[in-house]
């Protein structure tokens, strides 16, 4: 099996100068297959067409954490509302701002092993697939190889007990 039988094709992406507050209400929106269900992370296409990066969740919970923060010691200090009076500041940022840049892909004739060993030695949960074009063309996610291999346990199961 290949990433191509696996990945769900790319209906939404993110484009570099969409704003956070556009890019995550696509987030919360987007489809993954046939469901409108939101995803938890797109890629960053280009006016060309290329992927040149990709935008997560966590990508937009660190932009509202400002870095210098971890250095001091809060113990006092009061956290209410400083989640939404930030939120709305970095909602203006550009996607090209916070996006990763180094994204790991795979090409869409990619054997399922060669995913996994992607998703663990780069600790990802998705993978946009990439054409022989150089075009991204769905998303394969680590759930979809999860139930890929318990299939394949069931059905050696099956086949054994016969």
């Amino acid at each position: 099996m290949k990433a191509k039988d696996l990945m769900m094709p790319l209906k939404e992406y993110l484009r570099p100068g969409y704003n956070l507050k556009k890019a995550a209400n696509i987030l919360k929106t987007a489809r993954k297959g046939e469901k409108s269900m939101g995803v938890k992370g797109l890629p960053v296409i280009n006016a060309a067409g290329k992927m040149i990066g990709f935008v997560s969740i966590g990508d937009i919970l660190k932009s509202v954490f400002p870095s210098y923060m971890s250095l001091m010691n809060l113990g006092d200090f009061t956290w209410d509302g400083m989640v939404e009076n930030t939120a709305k500041k970095v909602g203006k940022l550009k996607v090209s701002d916070v996006m990763t840049k180094n994204v790991i892909s795979v090409n869409e004739d990619a054997p399922l092993m060669e995913c996994i060993d992607h998703m663990i030695k780069n600790n990802v949960k998705r993978l946009p697939v990439i054409s022989k074009k150089g075009r991204v063309v769905g998303m394969l996610y680590e759930r979809d190889i999860f139930f890929a291999i318990t299939e394949a346990m069931d059905n050696k199961r099956k086949r054994g007990k016969k």
